[in-house]
């Protein structure tokens, strides 16, 4: 993962084709320039009468839209900006002294647990309708080019009408490869970008392939999304979020610190919440219909992915490509595309979907018998997650047949080995 991110933040300059468009350019102005309500109005004509491109641009300004308005969301309800060790972060516990960290809004409005379940759901339906304009985007017959670097993007975080100069996706992002505990950038390719006197060039040219690749991504986060909201948190939201949301009116909010149990006031406090967020992991299913289609979306996964493929491997150009036929420029040096590299993929879609059908079985730990992943979605009451990894709430879904094993994925251990995560996370 290190290495597929920070080489795809630092890959080198290269011309793009000379396929500017005034579609292209008005994207590529309005998302620098912070405007992407205005630029889809701009091109909401176009978009309306199936115009690929059109489709691809209004729906990249939807889809920067529906993260600003997550992040305006987060930022009225103050959540704590992740300034925080990782691993402090993860747990919850927060700064090193046990606090959790302060929000960048310092008077942030209450939050609910039925107002927080509004941010997931806005966010999820503006998620739904940019993955159906990315899908118009990837029509097969569409030739067009859009040189793009989506790090100069500007987004109003705060929503105080204003976007300063940090307020950018590169600015959020840069953290990941300058912090602390993020990445470094591989010098070599920094040295020979000097060398040509240009500056570290992170564009992209994208396609109708990219503008698929983006309707799967959006997908993926839609079905994790759906997969939350059609269960029940509340109880977790009260004992835990609070560390999330630290000023916001939370029932443990003010109760960060107590007596000394084990260590000191507030570590003995932010491990009491972890303890506490563990034993509420148990959500009931409060919209039955939601969580079984899930499985349809997640075949719906799937299918963007061959769409996708089937769309890079048609192409004959090679222009800073997002992700590479075995013919055209990886932008990842350390990570090649090959003909056994696409069967291998195309074969881990053909198992993963016999999973979600129930057709090969999930293994578990405890059990001969593999968990129905299929009966789950179809049958679950509620999902608690201790359970089913002791083993109690996973023996009404246990099932005799065929269970997931390596030789399962032979394919893809063979040809990915340990980066399959990593290619799995650039694939889509």
């Amino acid at each position: 993962m290190k290495t597929l991110v920070l080489a795809a933040l630092a890959a080198l300059a290269a011309p793009l084709a000379a396929q500017a468009s005034e579609i292209g350019d008005a994207l590529a102005r309005h998302l620098y320039e912070g405007s992407a309500l205005a630029g889809q109005s701009e091109l909401a004509e176009q978009k309306a009468a199936g115009e690929p491109e059109a489709c691809f641009a209004w729906s990249m300004l939807g889809l920067v839209a529906a993260y600003e308005g997550l992040a305006q969301d987060l930022y009225r309800y103050g959540a704590t900006t992740p300034d925080v060790p990782t691993a402090a972060l993860l747990l919850g516990i927060g700064r090193m002294d046990g606090n959790p960290p302060m929000p960048a809004n310092p008077n942030p409005e209450t939050l609910t647990y039925e107002a927080f379940r509004t941010v997931l759901s806005d966010f999820r339906a503006d998620l739904a309708v940019a993955q159906a304009g990315f899908e118009c985007g990837g029509a097969e017959a569409a030739d067009y080019v859009v040189p793009l670097d989506v790090l100069k993007a500007r987004v109003d975080f705060n929503g105080d009408g204003k976007i300063a100069d940090g307020e950018t996706l590169g600015a959020l992002f840069d953290p990941l490869v300058n912090g602390s505990e993020g990445f470094e950038v591989d010098p070599a390719l920094v040295e020979k970008s000097k060398s040509k006197g240009v500056a570290t060039d992170t564009s992209i040219g994208f396609d109708a392939a990219d503008s698929i690749w983006l309707a799967g991504y959006s997908q993926v986060i839609g079905v994790q999304l759906d997969l939350v909201l059609a269960h029940d948190f509340s109880e977790f939201f009260k004992a835990f979020m609070h560390r999330s949301f630290p000023l916001s009116g939370l029932p443990m909010q003010e109760f960060t610190q107590g007596g000394t149990l084990i260590m000191d006031p507030a570590s003995d406090a932010g491990i009491a919440d972890v303890i506490a967020a563990i034993h509420t992991l148990n959500f009931p299913v409060v919209d039955r219909a939601l969580l079984q289609s899930i499985p349809e979306q997640l075949h719906r996964i799937t299918a963007l992915s061959r769409q996708n493929w089937a769309l890079i491997l048609a192409e004959t150009d090679d222009n800073r490509e997002l992700v590479p036929n075995p013919e055209q420029t990886s932008l990842l040096p350390d990570m090649t595309v090959t003909e056994e590299t696409v069967a291998a993929w195309h074969e881990t879609l053909d198992v993963l979907d016999q999973i979600i059908d129930g057709e090969l079985l999930i293994p578990h730990w405890r059990f001969s018998q593999g968990f129905d992943l299929a009966a789950y979605f179809a049958e679950a009451e509620r999902t608690d997650l201790v359970l089913l990894l002791t083993g109690q709430a996973a023996v009404p879904f246990l099932r005799d047949g065929p269970v997931a094993d390596a030789e399962s994925f032979a394919a893809a251990n063979s040809v990915f080995g340990d980066r399959l995560l990593n290619y799995s996370f650039w694939f889509n």
